[in-house]
């Protein structure tokens, strides 16, 4: 009987720790003042609110991280890579927020195009020492629109699992499903971003990068 036991408290160890090894590890959170990159678009930016009503801005006044908001109406993956080693230099960040690629949906940009340029500068990010997390944006969809049913594109987590980066993901899409949400057919309003901060704050917690 007692060698039954220590056999079945063994087994139970292994599974334990079989089970740890499978389990998605948690990042050092970051300390108020850390300087966190926002590479973005006109979502990132916050076209359709008012100043210091982006998800970046009110993601910093709940984190306490200096967010350089580096989001630009119109951007592309080019664009944002073209842009990323000056951002890097100049602002030496202990995050890197990466929202880019629905400008390339709407120009019809190779998809592989696209891909290549967001592991690119997720690549970029990691040979400066910078962590990244992928921040998912939904495929242009007029009926999807039309019916509060967006999705994220596939080739967010396409590339998350590439490149082994953390996914935020059906955060924009949920919100530009809502009209209410909406300040025009592909921009959040106010309460829209308020709600993507909401959003991206508890997936960061979740992953571990706030306390």
């Amino acid at each position: 009987m007692m060698r039954a036991m220590i056999f079945a408290a063994i087994a139970l160890q292994i599974v334990f720790s079989l089970a740890g090894c499978g389990s998605a590890p948690r990042q050092q959170a970051l300390p108020a003042g850390a300087t966190v990159l926002v590479l973005g678009d006109s979502l990132s930016y916050g076209t359709g609110a008012g100043e210091g009503e982006d998800y970046p801005s009110l993601l910093a006044a709940r984190t306490g991280w200096n967010i350089v908001n580096a989001g630009i109406p119109g951007d592309t993956t080019a664009g944002g890579l073209a842009r990323l080693p000056g951002l890097l230099e100049e602002h030496a960040p202990q995050l890197m927020l990466l929202e880019l690629g629905g400008n390339d949906f709407l120009r019809r940009v190779p998809r592989s195009t696209t891909a290549a340029n967001l592991r690119a500068m997720l690549d970029l990010a990691k040979a400066h020492g910078v962590p990244a997390v992928l921040l998912a944006t939904p495929q242009p969809n007029l009926f999807g629109a039309a019916v509060g049913s967006l999705s994220d594109d596939a080739i967010y987590r396409e590339v998350a699992d590439a490149t082994g980066t953390p996914l935020i993901e059906e955060v924009l899409a949920d919100v530009l499903s809502q009209n209410a949400l909406k300040s025009d057919p592909i921009h959040p309003n106010a309460e829209g971003y308020r709600l993507v901060a909401d959003e991206v704050h508890a997936a960061l917690q979740k992953q571990g990068w706030v306390r």
